[in-house]
């Protein structure tokens, strides 16, 4: 049976039908995008300071792979949480941004200052005077410090952490502190990488890897109890933000990063996902005073 409906109206319906469903779709697909945060909770008042970003409506941040407790996931896509990632994410809501996007880009190639394509990397990263020569670095969110790893059961304190035996890692802070404030009787082994060290500990080779404190509470977390971390030292380390040279945004994320440590935002997101994933809050491990 045909319609009695007039063929110009019929099509002047499906095409207003079509119309109101591209543009619910769109409506859908701007609010996915509109509330993309990952996981995490965000606060603040949304808008309260301006930043000028390379992709419209987005915060584009440099993150680490394969940190859990900072960036929970094995992939750019596949991470939505963390004490960076929310760090990351509650700047960017407070920044009147819509999402949180990651980009890749290799530590050195940060370290640069001529990398493109992000706004801020948020990756552990320690300030130094060296490093503040090519890049911008924020004010700190978080004070590292070096941690003491050593075998579970090994003494450590104040009567005798000169005679210990230090690993520590090429051209970190750890070599010339140790020298500087231990003194030890036995010059420090300098290793290329972590795992170098920790085999060291392992082998009976040192008595202590010095390195930075929240990687080696989770090494300690992950040993089935045969390793420890006894202490800390304060070598006044610290991580910041890094924006390149040319940033317009600089004052801004001292802004938001201020905000976010005055207001309990960065000592909620560390005892969300610190202190499960390292077995305690970094902050807390005990100072070792020479």
């Amino acid at each position: 049976m045909q319609s009695s409906m007039p063929r110009a109206t019929t099509g002047a319906l499906w095409l207003q039908r079509a119309i109101v469903s591209i543009a619910m779709s769109a409506f859908a697909v701007a609010a996915s995008a509109a509330t993309d945060y990952g996981n995490c909770e965000v606060t603040g008042d949304k808008g309260s300071v301006k930043l000028t970003t390379v992709t419209p409506g987005a915060l584009s941040v440099r993150p680490v792979l394969g940190v859990p407790g900072w960036w929970n996931g094995d992939s750019l896509e596949t991470i939505k949480d963390g004490f960076e990632y929310c760090m990351a994410a509650n700047m960017a809501y407070r920044a009147g941004l819509d999402r949180v996007v990651l980009v890749s880009r290799s530590f050195q190639q940060v370290l640069t200052g001529q990398s493109q394509g992000f706004d801020i990397a948020l990756s552990e990263i320690t300030i130094t005077d060296a490093r503040k020569k090519v890049v911008n670095f924020t004010e700190p969110y978080f004070s590292s410090d070096q941690g003491v790893l050593v075998k579970a059961g090994t003494k450590v304190d104040k009567s005798n952490l000169s005679s210990l035996r230090y690993a520590v890692e090429r051209g970190t802070t750890a070599y010339d502190y140790i020298m500087e404030k231990i003194k030890p009787a036995e010059q420090p082994k300098v290793f290329n990488d972590p795992p170098s060290m920790y085999t060291a500990l392992a082998a009976g080779q040192v008595d202590a890897v010095i390195y930075d404190t929240p990687n080696v509470l989770l090494r300690a977390k992950n040993s089935n109890g045969a390793l420890q971390v006894v202490g800390r030292f304060d070598t006044g380390e610290k991580w910041g933000g890094v924006v390149n040279k040319d940033s317009p945004n600089l004052a801004a994320f001292n802004q938001l990063i201020e905000g976010l440590k005055k207001d309990g935002t960065l000592d909620r997101l560390s005892a969300k996902y610190l202190t499960p994933e390292l077995g305690t809050d970094p902050t807390k491990v005990p100072v070792l005073n020479p």
